[in-house]
């Protein structure tokens, strides 16, 4: 698990082709390494990667077919800086939100606007994720925790401190920019209680519905009919 707030911007070193998949050389610039050993995590660009060899500088990792075909790590180049964040303890500061590294998809820079010493930046979001972005809600773009500022439909908006611009890669965004978007996974969880026993069928055809909400008593007078419904 992690926070989204990112400890040092590494750059990539090497890409090697394996097997259908990747194997990722990180440079880790000012990120200690020190209490880093053979398996821990690391969130790169917001995807959670586990070390597989300290060659003293950075980490190498192995990046699946899965991840490459729903993050943007494989289209990074050598070269390409991207966000660190190293694995939280008990002992850390929950300074952003609950991040996972499990990325939901990959959204798109719209824009970017000054405002005041900070920047607007507009992102699109994939459709399937518009209804887990809410106003003031938290998101992850590329392993950074951020409060959304507004939201329409799948697009939402995002106002980055100089302090952020400075430390991040969010100085390199532009129009066009692909990013690693993780939503607030209480939003993807509550989703899942709400389904009741629907979700324990293979493939629920509607999805969430007046019905099923209903059916299950989250609607204010209704109650799940005997022997149905959801259970705590």
């Amino acid at each position: 698990m992690f926070t989204g707030i990112i400890q040092a911007v590494g750059k990539v070193a090497a890409m090697q082709p394996s097997g259908g998949d990747l194997r990722l050389r990180i440079h880790t610039g000012k990120l200690a390494l020190d209490d880093l050993v053979l398996g821990d995590s690391v969130c790169t660009n917001g995807v959670c990667l586990t070390v597989i060899e300290l060659p003293g500088d950075g980490y190498w990792a192995d990046v699946s077919v899965e991840t490459l075909n729903f993050t943007t790590l494989g289209k990074l180049q050598v070269g390409a800086r991207v966000n660190l964040e190293k694995a939280l303890t008990p002992a850390s500061r929950l300074g952003g939100h609950i991040v996972s590294g499990h990325v939901d998809g990959v959204g798109e820079v719209v824009s970017l606007q000054p405002d005041g010493r900070s920047v607007r930046v507009e992102i699109r979001a994939p459709d399937a994720l518009a209804k887990y972005i809410a106003h003031k809600g938290s998101i992850c773009v590329d392993g950074t925790s951020l409060t959304v500022n507004a939201v329409s439909g799948a697009l939402f908006e995002l106002n980055i401190i100089p302090q952020t611009m400075a430390e991040t890669v969010f100085g390199e965004y532009g129009p066009g920019t692909q990013v690693n978007l993780e939503v607030d996974v209480i939003a993807r969880y509550l989703e899942r209680l709400v389904l009741g026993d629907a979700a324990a069928r293979s493939a629920p055809a509607t999805g969430l519905s007046m019905a099923t909400l209903a059916d299950n008593g989250f609607l204010r007078g209704t109650a799940p009919p005997s022997g149905t419904g959801n259970k705590v």
